[in-house]
Protein backbone atom coordinates (compact mmCIF):
# COMPACT_ATOMS: atom_id res chain seq x y z
CA UNK A 1 0.00 0.00 0.00
CA UNK A 2 1.39 3.38 -1.27
CA UNK A 3 1.81 6.12 1.33
CA UNK A 4 -1.32 7.98 -0.19
CA UNK A 5 -3.51 5.33 -0.58
CA UNK A 6 -2.59 4.49 3.24
CA UNK A 7 -3.27 8.19 4.52
CA UNK A 8 -6.88 7.93 2.05
CA UNK A 9 -7.57 4.75 4.03
CA UNK A 10 -6.78 5.81 6.91
CA UNK A 11 -9.13 8.76 6.67
CA UNK A 12 -11.68 6.49 5.06
CA UNK A 13 -11.96 4.56 7.99
CA UNK A 14 -11.96 7.91 10.70
CA UNK A 15 -14.97 9.37 8.76
CA UNK A 16 -17.05 6.45 8.30
CA UNK A 17 -17.00 5.72 11.80
CA UNK A 18 -17.60 9.37 12.36
CA UNK A 19 -20.63 9.48 10.20
CA UNK A 20 -22.33 6.01 11.99
CA UNK A 21 -21.21 6.61 15.37
CA UNK A 22 -21.17 9.90 17.82
CA UNK A 23 -17.14 10.69 17.17
CA UNK A 24 -16.13 9.42 20.90
CA UNK A 25 -17.83 5.87 20.55
CA UNK A 26 -16.20 6.20 16.60
CA UNK A 27 -12.69 6.68 18.46
CA UNK A 28 -13.10 3.75 20.63
CA UNK A 29 -14.36 1.74 18.06
CA UNK A 30 -11.09 2.71 16.00
CA UNK A 31 -8.66 2.19 18.63
CA UNK A 32 -10.18 -1.34 19.22
CA UNK A 33 -10.04 -2.06 15.39
CA UNK A 34 -6.20 -1.14 15.95
CA UNK A 35 -5.64 -3.65 18.70
CA UNK A 36 -7.26 -6.31 16.49
CA UNK A 37 -5.41 -5.33 13.65
CA UNK A 38 -1.86 -5.56 15.87
CA UNK A 39 -2.85 -9.04 17.71
CA UNK A 40 -3.77 -10.16 13.97
CA UNK A 41 -0.88 -9.20 12.61
CA UNK A 42 1.20 -10.69 15.57
CA UNK A 43 -0.40 -14.10 14.89
CA UNK A 44 0.05 -14.08 11.50
CA UNK A 45 3.71 -13.46 11.29
CA UNK A 46 4.30 -16.46 14.15
CA UNK A 47 2.63 -18.29 12.03
CA UNK A 48 5.13 -17.32 8.62
CA UNK A 49 1.83 -15.88 6.42
CA UNK A 50 4.33 -12.75 6.27
CA UNK A 51 2.15 -10.69 3.56
CA UNK A 52 -0.90 -11.11 6.31
CA UNK A 53 1.15 -9.53 8.80
CA UNK A 54 1.70 -6.69 7.34
CA UNK A 55 -1.49 -6.28 6.24
CA UNK A 56 -2.57 -6.06 9.40
CA UNK A 57 0.64 -4.11 10.43
CA UNK A 58 -0.94 -1.42 7.55
CA UNK A 59 -4.01 -1.38 8.88
CA UNK A 60 -3.19 -0.73 12.08
CA UNK A 61 -0.74 1.85 11.44
CA UNK A 62 -3.66 3.62 9.09
CA UNK A 63 -6.18 3.82 11.83
CA UNK A 64 -4.01 5.64 14.14
CA UNK A 65 -3.00 7.66 10.79
CA UNK A 66 -6.34 8.28 10.25
CA UNK A 67 -6.60 9.35 14.31
CA UNK A 68 -4.00 11.48 14.24
CA UNK A 69 -4.57 13.22 11.12
CA UNK A 70 -8.08 14.18 12.85
CA UNK A 71 -7.12 16.01 15.62
CA UNK A 72 -7.78 20.09 15.82
CA UNK A 73 -5.31 21.62 17.54
CA UNK A 74 -7.29 24.86 17.55
CA UNK A 75 -10.13 22.95 19.93
CA UNK A 76 -7.76 20.86 21.57
CA UNK A 77 -5.00 22.73 22.67
CA UNK A 78 -1.93 20.64 24.77
CA UNK A 79 -4.27 17.48 24.38
CA UNK A 80 -4.24 17.47 21.07
CA UNK A 81 -1.06 17.63 20.56
CA UNK A 82 -0.07 15.24 22.83
CA UNK A 83 -2.64 12.78 21.48
CA UNK A 84 -0.96 13.38 17.58
CA UNK A 85 2.42 12.04 19.27
CA UNK A 86 1.21 9.39 21.30
CA UNK A 87 -0.26 8.23 18.31
CA UNK A 88 2.78 8.71 15.93
CA UNK A 89 4.96 7.37 18.88
CA UNK A 90 2.58 4.10 18.98
CA UNK A 91 2.82 3.73 15.10
CA UNK A 92 6.60 3.87 15.36
CA UNK A 93 7.06 1.59 17.46
CA UNK A 94 5.00 -0.83 15.94
CA UNK A 95 7.05 -0.37 12.24
CA UNK A 96 10.49 -0.86 14.47
CA UNK A 97 8.72 -3.98 16.26
CA UNK A 98 7.73 -5.67 13.57
CA UNK A 99 9.65 -9.00 12.54
CA UNK A 100 12.71 -8.26 15.18
CA UNK A 101 13.25 -10.57 17.85
CA UNK A 102 11.59 -9.29 20.68
CA UNK A 103 8.51 -8.80 18.46
CA UNK A 104 5.53 -10.23 20.79
CA UNK A 105 6.47 -8.34 23.94
CA UNK A 106 7.22 -4.60 22.09
CA UNK A 107 3.81 -5.39 20.58
CA UNK A 108 1.90 -6.26 23.76
CA UNK A 109 3.18 -3.40 25.24
CA UNK A 110 1.51 -1.08 22.21
CA UNK A 111 -1.40 -2.89 22.78
CA UNK A 112 -1.94 -2.55 26.30
CA UNK A 113 -1.05 1.19 25.63
CA UNK A 114 -3.74 1.31 22.98
CA UNK A 115 -6.01 -0.38 25.81
CA UNK A 116 -5.13 2.31 27.93
CA UNK A 117 -5.79 4.99 25.68
CA UNK A 118 -9.04 3.11 25.22
CA UNK A 119 -10.48 2.73 28.56
CA UNK A 120 -9.45 6.64 29.44
CA UNK A 121 -11.59 7.75 26.14
CA UNK A 122 -14.68 5.17 27.10
CA UNK A 123 -14.38 6.96 30.50
CA UNK A 124 -14.91 10.57 29.19
CA UNK A 125 -17.82 8.68 27.01
CA UNK A 126 -19.50 7.55 29.89
CA UNK A 127 -19.06 10.84 31.91
CA UNK A 128 -20.25 13.00 28.69
CA UNK A 129 -23.22 11.19 29.00
CA UNK A 130 -24.09 10.85 32.63
CA UNK A 131 -23.47 14.91 32.09
CA UNK A 132 -26.05 15.60 29.75
CA UNK A 133 -29.15 16.81 30.91
CA UNK A 134 -32.41 15.55 29.08
CA UNK A 135 -34.69 18.52 27.49
CA UNK A 136 -31.16 20.77 27.81
CA UNK A 137 -30.59 21.92 24.42
CA UNK A 138 -27.26 23.13 24.63
CA UNK A 139 -26.60 19.07 24.55
CA UNK A 140 -28.30 18.54 21.49
CA UNK A 141 -26.40 17.89 18.52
Amino acid sequence: MTQSSMAQFASQAYRGAAVAVPPLRAIIMLLGGAVTCLQKSLQAHEARRFEEGHDQLTRATAILRGLSLHLDPTRGGAVADQLFATYNALILAALRAYGRPGMRANFQRIIDSLLELRMSWEAVDAATRVARVPGDSANRR
